[in-house]
C-alpha cells in the first residue's frame, strides 16, 4: 500500500486515511437520496436514481483514489443535476433517456480536454485572483449549505434570508455541535471531524432534533434500476440544439470541476496531483450517463476528509466503499441529523476563507472579478455562473484599462465561451 498511496511522503497514515474517509462519506452520504429526488422530477425512478447515485459515486471515487492519489470525493454535482433535471428535460424538451445521452457527450468532452494539453492551457489561462476566489466563493456556499441544513437561515418573509426559529432542538443542537466541532480542531484531537458528528448524532437524538424510527436494513430492488442503466437514447443527434446543449454543459462541468479540483489540490499542498485529478472525474463523468444519473464532480464536501487528514487516495477508496455498502444501509443514512454535518461544512467553509489574504487588493483590476466571484458563488447557489461572472468581467476590465495584454489569450476564449452559454440560456 505505501508504494500506491505513499503514505510516508505525504506524512500521513493509515488510519487517518481511513478516518477521513469515513467523515468524507458521512458529510456526502446526503446525495444519496438528494440527488434521487431531483432525478426522479426528471422521470428516473426513485429506487433507481439511488442505486444510479451510489455506483457512480463508488466508481468515480474508485478511480479518483488509484489514478489520482488524491482524497477527493467524486459524486454527482449539487447544480448540475438541477440543470440535468429543470434545464435539459424540463425545459429544453428532452427525455431522460436523451439528458443521459448529453451527459455522455459531455463527459467525452471532458475527457478530450483532461487528456489533452487543454487542460494545462486553461489552468495556465485562469489568473491566480481568479483561483484563489474560486476556493472562497465555495467556502462561503459551505456555510450557507450548513446554515441553511440545519435551518438557521431560512427564506424570508421580506427578505431573500431570515435567521431560522432559534428556540427549534435542531438548531440548538447544531450550535453546540458547531462550538464543540471547532474546539476539537483547534486542540487536534484525532478523528476530531468524526468525533463531533457521533457527539452531536447523540446529543440530537436525545433532545428531540432527530428520530431512530424506520432505521433499518434492506437490500433494494435492481429490475427498476436495469430500466435505467445504459439507457442512451441519439434520437436527437441530428438536432443541433442537442450538440448545442451538450457544448454548454460541457463546459459547465469543465470550469466547475478545474475550480473545485484547485481549491482541494491547495488544501493538500499538492498543485501538481490536478492533472490526473482531473483526468479521473472526466472519466467519471463519461461514466455518469451510462450509470443513469447526473454528471459526477470533485465535491466541495471533500474538504472535510482533507481538513481531517485526508492527503492520498486511499481517503477517497474508503469513501467509495462505503458508498457501496450503503446500498444495504439507505434507511439509517437518511436518519444521520442535518445538525451533525451542518458544523463540518460550516468549519471546513470558515478554513477555506483564510485565502482571501492570497487576493492582492491594491490592483482592482484582479481584485473586482476575485470580489464579485467570491460574492456571486453563494449568492447565486451556483459555483458555475458564479465563476462565469468573474471570468467574463476579468478580461473586459483589463482591456478597458489597456492591460489587455496581461490576459492570457485562452481566457478570452473562456469568457467568449461563458457569454455563449449565458445567450443560450436566454435563446434556447
Amino acid at each position: 500500500m505505501e508504494r500506491l498511496f505513499k503514505f510516508n511522503k505525504y506524512n500521513t497514515t493509515i488510519g487517518r486515511e481511513i478516518s477521513a474517509g469515513l467523515i468524507s462519506f458521512i458529510t456526502v452520504a446526503y446525495i444519496i437520496i438528494v440527488n434521487a429526488t431531483i432525478l426522479a422530477v426528471a422521470g428516473i425512478p426513485m429506487e433507481a436514481g439511488i442505486i444510479a447515485t451510489i455506483l457512480s459515486s463508488f466508481i468515480g471515487c474508485l478511480m479518483m483514489g488509484i489514478w489520482g492519489n488524491t482524497p477527493f470525493i467524486i459524486i454527482p454535482g449539487m447544480g448540475l443535476n438541477a440543470m440535468f433535471t429543470y434545464t435539459i428535460v424540463q425545459s429544453g424538451g428532452f427525455t431522460w433517456q436523451e439528458a443521459l445521452t448529453v451527459v455522455l457527450v459531455s463527459g467525452l468532452i471532458f475527457v478530450v480536454v483532461a487528456f489533452t494539453p487543454l487542460a494545462k492551457v486553461i489552468t495556465t489561462a485562469i489568473p491566480a485572483s481568479l483561483k484563489e476566489a474560486i476556493t472562497i466563493g465555495i467556502g462561503i456556499l459551505l456555510i450557507l449549505i450548513g446554515f441553511e441544513n440545519a435551518g438557521i437561515i431560512i427564506s424570508g418573509e421580506h427578505t431573500l434570508l431570515a435567521i431560522g426559529d432559534l428556540s427549534c432542538p435542531t438548531i440548538i443542537v447544531t450550535f453546540i455541535g458547531l462550538i464543540i466541532t471547532i474546539v476539537l480542531y483547534i486542540k487536534n484531537v484525532p478523528g476530531n471531524l468524526l468525533l463531533s458528528i457521533i457527539i452531536t448524532s447523540f446529543l440530537s437524538f436525545w433532545l428531540g432534533g432527530a428520530s431512530l424510527e424506520g432505521a433499518s436494513l434492506s437490500m433494494p430492488s435492481f429490475d427498476e434500476y436495469l430500466l435505467v442503466f445504459g439507457q442512451i437514447s441519439w434520437d436527437q443527434a441530428g438536432n443541433i440544439i442537442f450538440w448545442i446543449t451538450s457544448l454548454t454543459f460541457a463546459m459547465v462541468i469543465i470550469f466547475e470541476n478545474i475550480g473545485l479540483i484547485h481549491g482541494h489540490s491547495n488544501m493538500i499542498n499538492r498543485p501538481e496531483s490536478s492533472k490526473k485529478s482531473l483526468q479521473a472525474t472526466a472519466v467519471s463523468v463519461l461514466s455518469s450517463g451510462i450509470f443513469g444519473t447526473s454528471p459526477t464532480v470533485a465535491s466541495v464536501e471533500a474538504a472535510a476528509g482533507i481538513t481531517a487528514g485526508g492527503r492520498t487516495g486511499l481517503t477517497s477508496i474508503v469513501t467509495g466503499f462505503m458508498f457501496l455498502a450503503s446500498i444495504l444501509f439507505i434507511p439509517v443514512i437518511k436518519i444521520v441529523p442535518a445538525s451533525a454535518v451542518s458544523p463540518i461544512l460550516i468549519l471546513v467553509g470558515l478554513l477555506m476563507l483564510q485565502n482571501i489574504v492570497s487576493i492582492s487588493m491594491k490592483d482592482l483590476t484582479e481584485s473586482i472579478p476575485a470580489l464579485l466571484i467570491i460574492v456571486l458563488i453563494p449568492l447565486t447557489y451556483s459555483i458555475a455562473d458564479g465563476m462565469a461572472v468573474g471570468f467574463i468581467l476579468y478580461p473586459l476590465i483589463k482591456l478597458l484599462m489597456g492591460k489587455g495584454k496581461e490576459v492570457h489569450p485562452a481566457l478570452y476564449i473562456i469568457a467568449i465561451l461563458f457569454i455563449s452559454n449565458f445567450a443560450t440560456q436566454f435563446v434556447f
